[in-house]
Parts: structure tokens; C-alpha cells; sequence
């Protein structure tokens, strides 16, 4: 077995947990993959793994070296799709991190796929932070300001948080006229998953923000039960505005407190500066630029 079939092994382990699986991923015997770790070992003179009986776990010293694994395995890889002439037409696994607001999006995705058939998407979705380089990330769709200054980016378009409630509930209630009239009404707030934090509201009254706890009745993490709650009458909640489009001109759902909502949420796709533009991804950049805020 070559030192770099050892490497991608190695690799593979990290991420599987197993080496029975990773045996079965390769057609290699869970035997054949422990002598072969073992081999490194004695050759680094380092232990990478901490086994069990039922998973494997990186030691300090294998988390090092994971670290340079994937950069050389990256590179052979760029370097085989450059020299490449099959690499003009893009195939291949694809990984992309989107946020929770990503659900939206997956008629897009499902477009591209279709175009592009050849290349597997890996689609995982969270709004914490990743690591592109470290956890094997080809790109990250992610909202908000750029802060990463390793990271090349574009612009994919925008989108407006907006307060909205349903015609019953309005009804009932009465319609706000200024932010502090929040505080006469029920609330159903958001949690993101990745801080635990709730969101807080564009809301904006003589320039300054206003982030007052307004009265809560109902918090949730995820998006379709917050638009189901604002849609059967529970009270106010703040949701994209791409996201409830048919329900605003159906009537379903109406938007308050519009002249003091200055929000513009910016949604860009990432992926590293350092990083070879493989057909698969330029591709997949193009195409998510062209069509990812398409109604």
C-alpha cells in the first residue's frame, strides 16, 4: 500500500470514526486498514488514534495531521484536475454548507443537479460557523458581512426580514403603528440553533435600532412552524420576506411596521482564495449567482 493510499485512509478513518467502515468503503478488511495505521504510526512515531471497541478518536498529534492530510491531499487532487482533460466537462462530489434559511433555495439546487448530473451534491445545513479548508468544504452559502479575509466571495442577492401577522389576528388585536406598540402584542420569536440567541427585530425608529424584549408567546428554531404560528393567528412574527411571498398576495399573511424596517439581509457563496476553481465549482458558483434568488 503507497504512502498516499495510506494518507487517504487515514483521512477517511478520521471522518468514518471506524475501520470496519471505512474497510467497507474501500473493499480493504478492517484488518488490512488496522495494520496499515499501525504502520504509520510506527513510522511517525506518534499514536494518531485512541480505539475502543466500537470507534476510533483523533489523538492531539492525529488532529495535526489530519490538518496537513487534507492540504496535500487537496493539492494532488487540484494538480489531477488540472492536467486533467476529462475535467473540462465538471463531475464529481460537490460539498456545500447552507444556513437553516437554505430550505428555500432547494428548488435551485434540485435545478442544478439536473444540470449537471454528473457532480454529487453534498448539501449540509447549519447557521454556525464552518471551516471550509478543515472540514473538506467546497463552497459555503452563508448571510451577512464577509469577516473571513482568507475566503473569496460572491454576492448571490438579497432578501428583507419583515414583520407579519395574519388578518384575524390584526383584527383582533389592532395593527402597530410604532415598535413600542410590540409591546401590546404576542410575539413568536426565533431561536438560532448554532448561538441558542433569539433574533432580534428590524426594527428602527429616529435611526437607532430598537432591540427591546418584546412580550413572547411562542419560540422557535426552525422556519415553517414560525410561518405556520404567524399564519393561524398566534401573533406578530419576523420572517424573510422570500419566504412568504405567495401568502403576502394571497392575503394570507400582512406585513406591519414597514416604515420602520430598514433591513437588507446580503446572501453570498464562499470558498477558499487559496482554493483551485475546479470546473464542479465554478460552475456551481455561476449558476447559484444566475439563479439562487430567481422566484
Amino acid at each position: 500500500m503507497d504512502n498516499l493510499s495510506v494518507l487517504e485512509i487515514f483521512v477517511r478513518i478520521s471522518e468514518a470514526r471506524n475501520f470496519t467502515t471505512v474497510g467497507n468503503q474501500l473493499g480493504i478488511s478492517s484488518s488490512a486498514i488496522s495494520k496499515a495505521i499501525a504502520r504509520l504510526e510506527e513510522k511517525l512515531r506518534v499514536r494518531l488514534f485512541h480505539r475502543s471497541t466500537r470507534i476510533v478518536t483523533l489523538t492531539p498529534e492525529g488532529t495535526l495531521f489530519l490538518k496537513r492530510c487534507r492540504r496535500i491531499l487537496d493539492e494532488i487532487e487540484a494538480a489531477k484536475n488540472e492536467l486533467s482533460e476529462s475535467q473540462l466537462l465538471p463531475y464529481g462530489k460537490l460539498k456545500v454548507s447552507i444556513p437553516s434559511i437554505g430550505v428555500l433555495f432547494m428548488p435551485q439546487f434540485v435545478k442544478f443537479s439536473q444540470q449537471y448530473p454528473d457532480i454529487e451534491l453534498e448539501i449540509d445545513s447549519t447557521d454556525g460557523l464552518v471551516d471550509l479548508i478543515e472540514e473538506g468544504f467546497d463552497a459555503v452559502i452563508r448571510i451577512g458581512e464577509l469577516t473571513d479575509s482568507r475566503l473569496m466571495a460572491r454576492v448571490l442577492g438579497s432578501y428583507k426580514r419583515i414583520l407579519v401577522a395574519s388578518p384575524d389576528y390584526l383584527l383582533k388585536a389592532g395593527t402597530p403603528e410604532k415598535p413600542e406598540d410590540l409591546i401590546k402584542h404576542s410575539c413568536i420569536m426565533y431561536r438560532y440553533k448554532s448561538t441558542g440567541k433569539l433574533d432580534i427585530w428590524p426594527t428602527s425608529q429616529y435611526s437607532q435600532v430598537l432591540q427591546t424584549e418584546w412580550p413572547t408567546r411562542m419560540v422557535i428554531n426552525t422556519l415553517e412552524p414560525l410561518i405556520s404560528c404567524a399564519e393561524n393567528g398566534l401573533g406578530i412574527a419576523c420572517i424573510p420576506d422570500l419566504a412568504v411571498y405567495t401568502r403576502l398576495n394571497t392575503g394570507k399573511l400582512i406585513t406591519v411596521l414597514d416604515d420602520f424596517n430598514h433591513d437588507v439581509t446580503t446572501c453570498r457563496v464562499l470558498w477558499p482564495s487559496g482554493k483551485y476553481l475546479s470546473p464542479k465549482l465554478r460552475v456551481f458558483i455561476d449558476f447559484m449567482v444566475e439563479n439562487l434568488f430567481k422566484n
